[in-house]
């Protein structure tokens, strides 16, 4: 077993540092051909929209939230999960308690491969 390959989702030591916006802080775990982000989001933090290339799924591990997509506003509760194609402007806004959001994105992001800020740089 290759044990470098294991993680959890509660390990904050774990994965790429990177502060997408005030409140909104993710995990990354790249591989070859994806790549994982762990996103926590703060009660009623919001980050900016945004669009990339790159296919996105996303799962609402804990909390709630409203998910931005394509010009609409959707409800999201723990064990919601979504898709959105690539250059489809997108966006979060938490709820009351907070989110985790757990996404995964094909091919992986170059700019999420190094510890930063923002969702381009």
């Amino acid at each position: 077993m290759q044990k470098q390959h294991f993680y959890n989702v509660d390990a904050m030591e774990q994965g790429i540092q990177r502060e997408l916006a005030d409140g909104l802080s993710t995990r990354i775990f790249p591989g070859e051909q994806a790549m994982i982000s762990i996103v926590r989001i703060a009660p009623h933090a919001s980050g900016d929209l945004h669009a990339h290339p790159q296919e996105q799924w996303g799962f609402c591990f804990r909390g709630s939230g409203v998910r931005h997509q394509g010009g609409e506003d959707i409800p999201v509760k723990t064990g919601d999960f979504w898709r959105t194609p690539g250059e489809i402007e997108h966006g979060f806004t938490a709820g009351p308690d907070g989110a985790v959001v757990y996404d995964l994105f094909a091919p992986p992001r170059e700019e999420y491969k190094k510890a930063g800020r923002g969702f381009s740089n």
